[in-house]
């Protein structure tokens, strides 16, 4: 779990309606990980259970991505966060996440792309943007975003809505200010990744109050 991660997270938790019971996949703690991967905080008085592959720290009970041992429509908010890259069939764990989803529930999704092999227990994939809007495309509505580079970030995000998808707006704010903190006046990159969200009213709406913003835009380069 590296800190972009956490601080993605954070930011996921107060701006989007959270449901529960949240579970997360792939919770096992790594060595020097112990403390510092434990995402509860980040939800107070919610009931939270960490899954994995494998017994260990962080972990509540045992689960397999690809056949997820839960009833459809029960989880409100799954979190997979730094473990896509580690599972072999990830379209398949999508498919599998949107399953046991409620009615309005909520999936967030981490990876790398600009980061070394590293085997816990083994590493399959890099994902580009387009990889993981091809992973949530059982969604009804999406976000992905990257931190780093335009064309190698180090870092994906991605969120998928089952469902109505929430107001989005503050969630567009704070992550323009996480993946460009040097230059968080910048909104063009909401522009930019808003258009990926359905229904296609939300991108109209936002567009238009965009017009009446005083703030200045930095031409995007492509």
């Amino acid at each position: 779990m590296r800190r972009a991660i956490k601080d993605f997270v954070q930011i996921v938790a107060s701006t989007v309606p959270v449901k529960g019971p949240i579970y997360e996949f792939g919770s096992y703690q790594v060595a020097t990980q112990e403390g510092f991967a434990d995402l509860r905080p980040f939800f107070p008085g919610m009931e939270y259970i960490g899954t994995d592959m494998r017994e260990g720290p962080g972990v509540d009970i045992v689960l397999n991505l690809h056949d997820i041992n839960l009833p459809a429509d029960s989880v409100g908010t799954a979190l997979c966060l730094e473990t896509l890259e580690h599972v072999e069939y990830p379209h398949k764990a999508l498919q599998e996440i949107h399953r046991i989803l409620k009615p309005e529930g909520m999936v967030v999704i981490s990876s790398t792309m600009f980061f070394p092999i590293h085997d816990f227990p083994f590493d399959y994939w890099r994902f580009t943007p387009e990889a993981f809007r091809s992973l949530l495309k059982s969604f009804d509505g999406v976000f992905v975003g990257y931190a780093g580079d335009v064309t190698f970030p180090h870092t994906l995000v991605g969120v998928g809505f089952k469902g109505q998808v929430p107001d989005l707006y503050r969630l567009q704010n704070q992550y323009a200010k996480w993946a460009y903190p040097q230059n968080p006046e910048n909104i063009g990159i909401i522009r930019k990744t808003f258009r990926q969200l359905t229904p296609p009213i939300m991108y109209t709406a936002f567009s238009k109050a965009r017009e009446s913003m005083t703030v200045k835009i930095k031409k995007e380069k492509y």
